[in-house]
């Protein structure tokens, strides 16, 4: 079955490389860079990949938006920087499902569906770098995103835990 896409992702090329991917599978699909220009979608999108920091704002914030818009419309979290507070109120304000970057395009589909891919079972052990990551996201989201705040909380030096929430959410 054919859906149209609405890609709305700050890094252009990403943007570029999964629309041509959605293509050659038979979808069509439309990018926006910019979230302020939801007004130049010609084509209301049956499924929308929203990734989860943008450039000018963050993509939780678009999900109310985008649901008022195109209530119809599917949503999937794609990023980088994969938390389960993150996921969890991505889901609570309306979107589908939650994925990390990088996600394949069989991933991708599939989390549209509702359907778990089959993956490798050793992937089910958390890494103690994943722990780590997992528990300063959490300790963040309770201090409202607040870093300085955080780091008091984890007992860390304020670059330290920014260097730390720079760096891609291990596996």
């Amino acid at each position: 079955m054919s859906h149209h896409y609405l890609i709305i992702d700050d890094d252009e090329h990403f943007g570029q490389v999964l629309k041509r991917s959605l293509e050659r599978n038979g979808q069509t699909a439309d990018i926006l860079h910019d979230a302020d220009k939801l007004d130049v979608i010609q084509r209301p999108p049956h499924r929308i990949i929203l990734d989860l920091r943008l450039e000018k704002s963050s993509g939780l914030d678009l999900i109310s938006p985008l649901k008022a818009e195109w209530p119809d419309a599917a949503i999937v979290v794609l990023t980088g920087y994969a938390s389960i507070p993150t996921a969890v109120e991505a889901v609570k304000r309306g979107a589908e499902n939650y994925l990390h970057k990088p996600a394949t395009l069989k991933e991708l589909m599939s989390a549209f569906e509702g359907i778990q891919v089959d993956e490798d079972t050793t992937q089910d052990i958390m890494s103690v770098e994943r722990m780590e990551w997992e528990h300063i996201q959490r300790v963040l989201n309770e201090n409202s995103g607040n870093i300085s705040a955080t780091a008091r909380a984890l007992n860390m030096h304020r670059r330290t835990l920014q260097r730390k929430l720079q760096k891609y959410a291990p596996r």
